[in-house]
């Protein structure tokens, strides 16, 4: 037997009686998590740099209507992304349009829409940007994305230094500048230099931003040369965040003093000439706002091993699991309306699955949990970022998740809920495509 295990509950969860009032599955947010994320960064970057929110993160509508009133600008990847930032409110004209491959149509839609800010990869996303607003009479601006010589050391996810879609190489565009220098009416006013992702020590993240200023100086000479003058740095960002683990935001109050320190010595002039320095954050800003509820379908003893059953898998909870990035889960048992659970003495060595038909829906081989009953509750914490937009949402087609909004800010007001509707119809092909999500 062993020791007695109660239920724990993570730092960034909402309480108890708010978690009992909504039925699962569902996710939850809180707005006064993103509110406190988001000062947390602006008071851990330079006070005169610009933040941008990756809507790749999560594109809820309330989330991205307070990221805008906290001041953040929208980084979006496709036409639907766009659609999110321009419903949340932000004009088109703080857009920036970014991604390794554009359709004529999606920057045609973009440009037409008011969006002027484009990242590109290539000397053809250059020449494609031209084409198109030239063809619509306007002029767009856009960020060359490099793609450094390097990996950087301590990246969670390596975006640079490598064989990769993302960005021109450095050693390419220092051999022939004169392709990257821009067009008539695709500007290149900047670069984009994001070297990797879910950094969680300061030290790491000014490793790479230094790495970055040096490279943003050798290439701005040279292509000074070819008529260009960069006025926009994106150095990305790459600010970690924890993820299906209790745990809190990353401390990166120590990020301001020495990141001012490397802009200072890199770019002395960078307020003279009116260069404006960016960054970019997806996790950091809404991870930790956001929770995972599911409850426990069956419990029982297989091949001498404990087997959870619940109502969500990969298909609500897959993070990454298509590309082999999903971390095991181990959700915790959600405490009563009181905020205390009666303790249980087993803890049981679980196998905690999804409800899918295949042996590929398993969250953890060896969770740590107490003795669970069919109608228990679990809470995933941390799962703002990359949680139900990121899963397998249509293998299989059970029902999605509710999506629930709490604002900790506000504590008398009601959780406002809604959810995904996966619909399949049939259409004539150059209408659409046959499966929407809306």
């Amino acid at each position: 037997m062993s020791a007695p295990a109660e239920a724990v509950t993570p730092a960034a969860q909402p309480p108890p009686g708010v978690l009992s009032q909504i039925p699962t599955p569902a996710y939850v947010y809180d707005l006064a998590e993103v509110r406190r994320n988001h000062r947390a960064l602006r008071a851990a970057l330079p006070a005169d740099s610009g933040v941008y929110y990756s809507l790749k993160a999560n594109a809820h509508p309330s989330l991205l209507r307070v990221l805008r009133e906290q001041g953040a600008s929208p980084e979006v990847c496709s036409s639907g992304e766009l659609e999110a930032a321009l419903g949340a409110g932000w004009p088109a004209a703080e857009v920036l349009y970014s991604g390794p491959g554009k359709r004529d149509q999606e920057i045609e839609q973009a440009l037409r829409a008011g969006v002027r800010h484009f990242s590109v990869d290539s000397p053809h996303a250059i020449e494609q940007l031209d084409r198109i607003a030239r063809r619509l009479d306007v002029r767009a601006q856009c960020l060359l994305r490099i793609n450094d010589d390097q990996p950087v050391r301590g990246q969670g996810l390596a975006m640079t230094g490598v064989a990769s879609q993302f960005g021109a190489d450095t050693q390419w565009v220092l051999q022939e500048p004169a392709r990257f220098a821009g067009r008539p009416h695709a500007e290149l006013v900047g670069l984009h230099l994001y070297m990797g992702t879910n950094l969680a020590e300061p030290e790491a993240l000014l490793g790479q931003f230094d790495r970055s200023l040096r490279t943003a100086k050798t290439l701005r000479t040279v292509l000074a040369e070819h008529g260009v003058r960069l006025r926009v740095l994106d150095l990305g960002g790459g600010f970690g965040a924890p993820f299906a683990s209790a745990g809190e935001r990353i401390d990166l109050s120590a990020l301001r003093p020495g990141l001012t320190a490397l802009l200072d010595e890199e770019l002395p002039d960078r307020h003279d000439d009116g260069t404006r320095i960016v960054f970019e954050s997806g996790r950091y800003l809404v991870g930790t706002a956001g929770v995972l509820l599911t409850s426990v379908l069956d419990v029982k003893r297989s091949h001498g091993k404990d087997v959870v059953v619940l109502e969500s898998g990969i298909n609500h909870l897959g993070g990454m699991s298509g590309m082999r990035r999903l971390p095991p889960l181990n959700p915790q048992l959600v405490p009563d309306a009181t905020g205390s659970a009666a303790p249980r003495p087993d803890v049981l060595d679980a196998l905690v699955t999804g409800p899918l038909c295949t042996p590929l829906d398993t969250w953890s081989r060896a969770a740590k949990l107490p003795a669970l009953r069919p109608g228990d509750v679990l809470v995933v914490p941390n799962v703002g970022a990359y949680g139900l937009s990121a899963s397998l949402i249509a293998f299989l087609g059970h029902p999605l998740p509710l999506e629930a909004v709490i604002d900790g800010d506000d504590p008398g007001s009601v959780p406002e809920t809604t959810r995904i509707h996966l619909t399949r119809t049939t259409v004539p092909a150059e209408a659409g495509t046959t499966l929407g999500v809306k």
